[in-house]
């Protein structure tokens, strides 16, 4: 059996519960506060990722700290998606934008590129 290679995401944020509630809305997830007591990261965020309706794992969290900034032109994240279209039609009403509409990848399936909340630009990926 295969593993993916890519097995943790961490999605920065400035306005730490604007993001949660937009990933909350578009992916209909959890996200679970995980408390960070050291004073090292008294000024840290971090929210990780339960399943979602459609059971796929999301192996990540939503960050806030002051050494990494969100924004477009950092790490692409791709987010499993039984269809498209339903997190597609989400994006906007969640404070979102949509990049790139569906796009069909042939055999590879079709993607989408969205804009969250704190200008990340994420991907989604389903096989219809």
């Amino acid at each position: 059996m295969m593993k993916n290679v890519i097995n943790w995401f961490e999605i920065y944020t400035s306005d730490f519960n604007r993001a949660k509630q937009f990933y909350k809305d578009v992916f209909k997830c959890d996200l679970i506060d995980i408390p960070m007591n050291s004073d090292r990261h008294s000024q840290m965020q971090y929210a990780l990722f339960r399943k979602n309706e459609n059971k796929f794992d999301l192996n990540g969290a939503l960050v806030k700290i002051d050494e990494a900034k969100p924004g477009i032109g950092g790490t692409l994240v791709y987010f499993a998606t039984e269809e498209i279209t339903a997190e597609l039609g989400r994006v906007e009403t969640a404070g979102g934008k949509i990049i790139r509409p569906k796009l069909d990848l042939g055999e590879f399936g079709f993607i989408a590129l969205i804009q969250d909340t704190e200008t990340n630009l994420i991907g989604l990926r389903s096989e219809k």
